[in-house]
């Protein structure tokens, strides 16, 4: 009878620790499986919302932040920049009303921006893909116009567009910049990758 009780309690421990050892197991394997359904910290980061401070960004400044592992320009426009922007003729522009949406609706108008003076762009040419150059001033000699009015000018095909992110008409690029889903969070922060109407 002696015996019998050392093997209830010999069989009792040995259940016991094979359950410890099978549950630590489990949650072992568990773990991994179930991480694995969460998308990884770059991916996440890839299309979360960035914030870019812009309160040391001075006027006829670019600044540029990534969003979706895209380059967004953010440009402060000065007072002239707007004035020639809003000065171009229609007939310049192959889309100068934005009929083929690149922008929220919130950036709508000439300037396709929440403030005139911030312009915010997605830096890829709508051609192939090449990211344009910044050439702001006018009269630039190297743009392949006359009366350059500042903007971005596309060195691998040739396309032009304005301080607001439009085509020029007859270049090889069909539609305007895109204009990214933006917002203010103060005067000097802006939020790239959240609507204005979701915040």
């Amino acid at each position: 009878m002696a015996d019998s009780g050392v093997n209830k309690g010999r069989r009792r421990f040995l259940v016991g620790a094979t359950s410890v050892v099978g549950a630590a197991g489990a949650v072992g394997v568990a773990v991994p499986f179930l991480s694995s359904w969460q998308p990884s910290a770059r991916a996440r980061a890839a299309g979360a919302p960035v914030k870019a401070d812009i309160s040391k960004l001075e006027p006829g400044q670019r600044m540029t932040v990534e969003w979706r592992g895209r380059p967004v320009w953010v440009l402060y426009r000065t007072p002239e920049m707007i004035e020639r922007t809003e000065a171009l003729g229609g007939d310049l522009l192959a889309d100068p009303g934005s009929e083929e949406p690149q922008q929220p609706g919130y950036a709508d108008g000439t300037m396709r921006s929440i403030r005139p003076e911030i312009g915010v762009l997605v830096g890829i040419c709508t051609h192939l893909g090449c990211s344009p150059l910044f050439k702001p001033d006018p009269g630039a000699d190297d743009v392949g116009v006359a009366d350059w009015p500042g903007g971005f000018f596309c060195p691998c095909h040739g396309s032009r567009f304005d301080l607001a992110g439009r085509v020029f008409a007859n270049v090889p690029a069909p539609l305007n910049l895109e204009v990214p889903p933006y917002r203010f969070e103060s005067d000097d922060v802006i939020v790239v990758g959240e609507d204005e109407e979701t915040a």
